[in-house]
């Protein structure tokens, strides 16, 4: 099973963000030549906001990099993951509402242990 990396969601509007992030995807999937590697989950709604995963392939991930090269390296952010969070907040905040993407994985351990 290919790895993933798994990030977390939250948005005002929940049409226009998935919209977006699904387009974004998309075009990055035909410029590496890929298929298929995300998906979006159905949204929870609280507190007047949408939340959701979206879960990635890391090899789509590793594709953009090697596409980018050296400017994926002067991205915002320690390690590939983090990078890209950058790179897709960067390209679809213009087509969307307000909205913040988090690594799933690091909200759910805390250096408490409370999660």
């Amino acid at each position: 099973m290919e790895s993933r990396i798994n990030i977390n969601v939250s948005t005002v509007d929940y049409d226009k963000t998935s919209k977006a992030l699904t387009h974004q995807l998309m075009l990055l999937e035909e410029m590496v030549h890929s298929q298929e590697d995300f998906v979006l989950t159905d949204s929870e709604f609280a507190f007047g906001w949408h939340f959701f995963v979206l879960s990635v392939n890391k090899s789509l991930v590793e594709k953009l990099t090697s596409v980018m090269g050296s400017d994926f390296e002067k991205l915002k952010g320690k390690g590939m993951e983090k990078k890209f969070l950058t790179w897709l907040t960067k390209n679809v905040e213009s087509k969307s509402p307000r909205f913040k993407l988090a690594i799933k994985e690091e909200m759910e351990s805390s250096k408490f242990g409370i999660f």
